[in-house]
């Protein structure tokens, strides 16, 4: 078996091995060969593995994104997809050999983070992967829809135009672009996604009503993209929202559409404040729970320098990266919101596994949730709480783009 890579030719037959791999059959894609999510892949950064008989059994591929760190930093970040075995050739080594590849690789391209969703939670942490953004379902019967009257003064000035997809595009792919900037973990949306109509709605063309909110100034500041199924359950995509307030007049725009049951939002982040917004704290009803974004460090002084800190401090870290037979330990120094990450010898503070610092990288997750579940090692009494201070975030991050 060998691993090459990819070029535009070999299209077809990566879509074909990779649906062999899950199963599954390809959708008809439209005439441009748009519509359909492989529409936007990069085949200059895509890998086949391949047999001794030259037919491909492997397949493994990145996009190049952008993700918002903590502080509003925005850095490189390339995005792993379409990795897939087919039936008879899993469990032979053809999925180690293909990650080590594709990690040696966006090394040897300057990259210094890689991030991925994971189709089974058991596959991506051997090879250095953490879970660091999570999100949850949020379902509201309309019966029990009413906000609570508010303590702070003023109600939204803004207004809601409720739009057909086709019509939208641009403005969508605008206010995508705001939002993600300020919103630690969330990804960018390159303009071939939107153009090629690749992804998951309201990216792909699949019929869908928009309600875009426009602030007193008339400037578009959010929207949620949904539709209406049989049994009256109205799903929300998405809701993008660039601040609370065009959240919060989405949310009750779409709670008082007529003619719904309840209404099913799809991407929520953990401690968003809807279901407190609600007079029936027990009405949002909170399902699917579960992981999205996970982090891999190629770099890691690289990688904690990049992201913006709320707390000074230092810490050292002993971080063991077995799949690529690295370790190093590392003085985290910060001031004024700046780090400085250089190897040192001294004691170490935390003991822990590169897959866990991916997890505690954007602020999703708390270091010390992961020193009680035994997995990080904290060897003085403090290492956890000050590790805790540092690594925390004002905003919790979220991701809910689709690859």
């Amino acid at each position: 078996m060998k691993i090459r890579p990819t070029t535009d030719e070999d299209l077809d037959v990566l879509v074909d091995t990779l649906h062999t791999a899950f199963g599954r059959f390809p959708e008809t894609p439209r005439e441009d060969g748009g519509g359909v999510w492989w529409a936007a892949l990069e085949m200059d950064r895509c890998l086949f593995a391949v047999a001794e008989d030259g037919r491909p059994v492997g397949t493994a591929g990145a996009y190049s994104f952008e993700l918002t760190l903590p502080g509003g930093t925005v850095a490189p970040a390339a995005g792993v997809t379409a990795v897939g075995v087919i039936p008879s050739h899993r469990r032979q080594g053809v999925l180690t050999a293909m990650m080590r590849h594709q990690l040696t690789e966006l090394r040897d391209r300057g990259e210094f983070l890689s991030v991925l969703l994971a189709s089974e939670a058991l596959i991506y942490r051997r090879f250095g992967y953490g879970p660091a953004t999570y999100t949850q379902r949020v379902t509201v019967p309309q019966h029990k829809s009413v906000f609570d009257r508010p303590r702070t003064s003023g109600t939204d000035a803004g207004s809601v135009e409720v739009l057909r997809r086709a019509e939208c595009g641009e403005l969508l792919e605008e206010i995508y672009d705001r939002y993600r900037r300020a919103q630690p973990g969330a990804l960018s949306r390159p303009h071939r996604w939107w153009t090629r109509g690749a992804g998951q709605p309201p990216i792909a063309p699949a019929p869908r009503y928009v309600a875009v909110h426009r602030n007193a100034d008339g400037v578009a500041d959010g929207y949620a993209c949904y539709a209406l199924g049989d049994a009256g359950t109205l799903t929300v995509d998405e809701t993008i929202a660039v601040d609370d307030a065009a959240f919060t007049a989405l949310a009750r725009f779409v709670l008082d559409h007529d003619l719904i049951s309840e209404v099913v939002f799809r991407h929520v982040p953990p401690g968003h404040p809807l279901r407190w917004q609600l007079t029936d704290f027990r009405a949002g009803e909170v399902s699917g729970d579960t992981d999205w974004l996970w982090v891999r460090l190629l770099d890691v002084p690289r990688a904690l320098t990049a992201r913006g800190w709320a707390t000074d401090g230092e810490l050292v870290l002993d971080v063991d990266d077995p799949f690529l037979g690295e370790r190093g330990r590392y003085l985290l120094t910060v001031r004024d919101g700046e780090a400085d990450c250089a190897p040192t010898d001294r004691a170490p503070d935390l003991s822990l596994d590169i897959s866990d610092l991916g997890s505690v990288y954007l602020g999703g997750t708390a270091p010390s949730t992961l020193v009680r579940a035994g997995r990080v090692q904290a060897h003085h009494a403090d290492a956890a709480a000050r590790a805790d201070a540092l690594f925390r975030t004002e905003r919790p991050p979220h991701c809910l783009h689709w690859f």
